[in-house]
């Protein structure tokens, strides 16, 4: 490039045609900038694979809360003779989420370090080289690691739908609490007013540990709009799931691939 563009990058020898050759990356257009060394905010954008490894770590983060022992509603697959917490011989540890969760630190971290170098002395310095030597490499290997391995936890993840049913039973009904409050305001009670009802009935199923569902039952001012039809509609499980299987197809179908030119 610097026999090219010269050594302070104005071009003496070519009126910088040559720079689509020199610092077109594939499918990332040229670079507006006049210079010769390529724009280091290009590289910020690939710098980790940030919404990518974002995703991974949400994914991640939400089978490992689901496998802790009092929830254990989901969990990584666990081989025979696998082991998890080396004290406690009853536990499944999620190690391979808990590996994702941690590398994705490492890749914000190369994100961060992407940022640094978009600042150069005159925008020519190297001092980004370095960096880039590093975190490049590194990143995309992390990065292609992360899916590989989080594609074998779904691959094989387990579902405990009994305990999902289990966990929500426990609840004695409050979950259903949001569904009686829309069904109060739909028929003319205000919403504070309905919150009031609500509310006062799910405190005192948490407090007396009583049936939110029962409560309601015996309360004269939401019994005084809501018949015991409407109630126990509010608490059907089928209702709320009703569009479950519409969003995952939705979200699972085919994508068509963008030719390539």
């Amino acid at each position: 490039m610097s026999v090219v563009g010269g050594w302070v990058k104005v071009h003496r020898r070519s009126k910088g045609h040559h720079r689509r050759f020199s610092i077109k990356a594939p499918n990332a257009g040229s670079t507006p900038s006049p210079q010769g060394a390529k724009e280091r905010s290009k590289g910020v954008q690939s710098g980790g694979g940030c919404q990518v490894c974002a995703s991974l770590e949400k994914f991640a983060l939400e089978v490992r809360g689901l496998q802790k022992t009092e929830i254990a509603e989901v969990e990584e697959p666990f081989g025979k003779g696998q082991k998890g917490s080396s004290a406690m011989p009853h536990k499944r540890n999620p190690i391979g989420c808990e590996q994702i969760t941690g590398l994705a630190r490492l890749l914000r971290g190369n994100a961060h370090a992407a940022l640094e170098n978009v600042a150069l002395w005159h925008e020519r310095d190297i001092s980004h080289s370095s960096v880039e030597r590093v975190i490049l490499p590194d990143s995309f290997i992390a990065l292609d690691h992360m899916l590989r391995r989080f594609t074998r936890i779904v691959s094989g993840l387990v579902v405990h739908a009994d305990r999902m049913r289990e966990n929500l039973g426990r609840s004695r009904g409050v979950v259903f609490s949001g569904t009686v409050l829309l069904e109060l305001a739909q028929r003319g009670v205000s919403r504070e007013q309905a919150y009031e009802w609500v509310q006062r009935n799910a405190m005192r199923s948490y407090d007396e540990q009583k049936d939110f569902k029962q409560l309601l039952l015996a309360d004269k001012d939401v019994c005084g709009v809501l018949d015991r039809a409407t109630i126990d509609a509010a608490f059907d499980l089928g209702v709320q799931l009703r569009h479950v299987g519409h969003i995952i197809d939705r979200v699972f179908a085919p994508v068509a691939t963008p030719a390539v030119h």
